[in-house]
């Protein structure tokens, strides 16, 4: 027999041991003092189980003579079982809770996870929103400026038109010049960054020039080829701002203009641009 054995619940023999103990002994000897701790080892184990074997033997003794032994439960025992069957049922009760809490936790990990995503598309679709928002909050500010500048254009413009404005200055100029100068002026004023307002400068550096300003001529005609325009007055008013610069000593500054002449618009020039072009070449003594 195993060790491991004697540990069994033998309820029955060990009623049976107290009936036989009192039965068979006629003094009970009163203990004022409790018993010291029994120390248990081998051979008290193996006595144990020796004397355990003899109650066995002697309730089946009893039993085959017809005297059968009544075993009573013990109320100790009958009260622990009770116990253990309400531990048994609570701890069933709480993994029975622990799984309904398990369950909820899942679903609401997932309502979780699908809440994050939806968050995320939304703060997508937000953020587009108001990127497309700031785009249309500019156009529209763009346009309310442009707007703004026509109608401000079209306040100080004399007839509304920069080719209007344009023509009546041209005229304006052949018999008032002070006036027509004063007119081209507000042409580029209320035009910038216009063909009309090129024009305007170079036709303001002839007036300059025919009242013998030569150095104010050259400046005007300079603002006019700003960026080296393609219109067809570019290249006879490179020509004029090449002979201005040698009128006023400044041989290399013409001969860099003839050069730019030469390179963007001789192709295109007539024959008498082309002649004015070698005389302004050689009185600049360009190489």
């Amino acid at each position: 027999m195993k060790r491991a054995d004697l540990f069994r619940p033998r309820n029955a023999v060990l009623t049976v041991l107290g009936l036989v103990l009192i039965a068979g002994t006629t003094t009970v000897v009163a203990q004022t003092a409790p018993l010291p701790a029994v120390q248990w080892d081998n051979r008290r184990l193996e006595q144990l189980d020796r004397n355990v074997r003899r109650l066995e033997r002697a309730v089946t003794q009893r039993n085959a003579a017809g005297q059968p032994v009544l075993v009573e439960p013990d109320p100790e025992v009958v009260a622990l079982q009770g116990q253990v069957a309400i531990m048994d049922r609570r701890l069933r009760d709480l993994e029975a809770t622990v799984q309904r809490v398990n369950g909820d936790l899942e679903r609401l990990s997932f309502q979780l996870d699908e809440s994050q995503r939806d968050n995320a598309a939304l703060g997508t679709r937000l953020r587009d929103a108001e990127g497309r928002l700031r785009t249309m909050e500019t156009a529209a500010q763009a346009a309310a400026a442009e707007r703004q500048a026509q109608a401000e254009q079209a306040a100080a413009s004399p007839t509304g038109s920069a080719a209007s404005d344009l023509a009546a200055a041209r005229t304006l100029v052949t018999v008032n010049r002070q006036g027509g100068l004063e007119a081209l002026e507000r042409v580029i004023a209320n035009w910038p960054n216009t063909a009309e307002s090129r024009e305007a400068e170079w036709r303001i550096g002839d007036a300059v020039r025919a009242a013998g300003d030569q150095g104010a001529a050259v400046s005007a005609y300079a603002r006019a080829l700003r960026g080296w325009p393609t219109d067809a007055w570019a290249g006879e008013v490179t020509l004029k701002l090449a002979r201005g610069l040698a009128a006023t000593q400044r041989p290399a500054e013409a001969c860099a203009a003839l050069g730019e002449f030469t390179r963007r618009y001789n192709a295109r020039a007539s024959q008498d641009l082309r002649a004015v072009a070698a005389r302004v070449r050689s009185d600049a003594e360009c190489p």
